[in-house]
């Protein structure tokens, strides 16, 4: 039993209160670091617009696309049709995608099928996902298998959020000793583990930490994109602890260059991608796969059909930019240099 389940209907309201709050625009960072950042064009690119590969393999899959549809939610009726829209894009065009906090369907079984993505997504890698601070409150190595189990999943993500926790009415601060939780699930668990912050961004420094811990996936999460902290302060009637929070943590590029350098890391890089030429940038900064979620989660509300859209054209932003900086595949990018043009600066 995890400690402090109980509260089916409160638990549910949650969720759905987090996608309402998320498809605000309000709860999006304002500026996006990666605008700090721009490609040199090239006039003479030497090849042919048809001739981009964009393909690439992560846990053991083809991918279409470097494109990870990043965990976002799960445990409503809502949740489910989101979850469904979701997984058909990434089938049809062949992104990883990942599910929300499963902590909900562990408590609730009869919620599991609003993260079932794997029947509509047969070949695509697909990541559970749990939070890291559970393994405080009684969610061990067995719970991890069931959220792995129940979605047939290729990964399971655990992720971290202590300034969510800590904002958040319900929140869970435990995370003494956390790490040795970790590593105990990372050294078990049948899947690799991922670890993910949720929007602050990973430093160099924990990165180690996870590294000695077992975990060779690293999600940034960086800092630009969904305001956690907003979100929280909101549901919590506080908006200016949330107004304090905005803006703390690290510059989704600086977390992905302080991942990528450390040794034998598959790095996703994410926090405030909005498009293509964003993936291009992640990538170039040293990204193996990029997370997006927002630019999602409007469309997977709206329809199959709505994500669709969106995954093509994220798909041939991508492929435009690359073709305008020479780089014929993903190795060939991440030889691509970057200039920065502002200083992006954090609290």
């Amino acid at each position: 039993m995890i400690e402090g389940a109980g509260s089916s209907t409160v638990e549910r309201d949650r969720k759905a209160e987090h996608i309402r709050l998320a498809l605000s625009r309000r709860m999006q960072f304002e500026r996006n670091y990666l605008d700090d950042y721009r490609f040199e064009h090239s006039g003479l690119p030497e090849l042919d617009l048809d001739d981009v590969d964009v393909g690439t393999s992560f846990l053991g899959r083809r991918l279409g696309a470097p494109i990870l549809i990043s965990c976002m939610t799960g445990g409503t009726g809502e949740a489910a049709r989101i979850n469904r829209n979701l997984a058909i894009g990434a089938e049809r065009h062949g992104f990883a995608v990942g599910v929300g906090s499963q902590r909900k369907a562990l408590e609730d079984p009869a919620t599991a099928d609003s993260f079932a993505v794997r029947p509509y997504a047969p070949n695509v890698p697909v990541l559970a996902n749990l939070g890291a601070v559970q393994l405080n409150y009684g969610c061990g190595i067995e719970q991890c298998r069931q959220a792995v189990a129940m979605i047939a999943a290729d990964a399971l993500v655990l992720h971290l959020n202590p300034l969510q926790e800590a904002i958040q009415p319900e929140g869970q601060t435990r995370f003494a000793g956390l790490l040795d939780r970790m590593a105990e699930v990372a050294r078990e668990l049948e899947v690799p583990v991922v670890a993910k912050e949720i929007g602050c961004g990973l430093s160099a420094a924990v990165g180690r930490r996870l590294l000695s811990a077992g975990i060779r996936i690293l999600d940034s999460a960086g800092l630009g994109g969904t305001s956690w902290a907003r979100i929280e302060a909101a549901r919590a009637g506080d908006d200016p602890l949330g107004e304090l929070f905005a803006n703390w943590g690290i510059p989704a590029p600086e977390s992905i260059q302080a991942l990528a350098a450390l040794p034998g890391v598959t790095v996703i890089g994410s926090g405030g991608v909005r498009n293509g030429v964003d993936v291009a940038k992640a990538i170039a900064l040293g990204a193996d796969v990029v997370g997006l979620a927002f630019p999602f989660l409007g469309a997977a509300a709206e329809s199959a059909e709505a994500v669709d859209a969106v995954c093509r054209r994220l798909v041939r932003e991508l492929r435009i930019c690359m073709f305008c900086v020479g780089a014929r595949n993903l190795a060939e990018l991440r030889r691509v240099a970057l200039t920065r043009t502002a200083d992006g600066g954090s609290r």
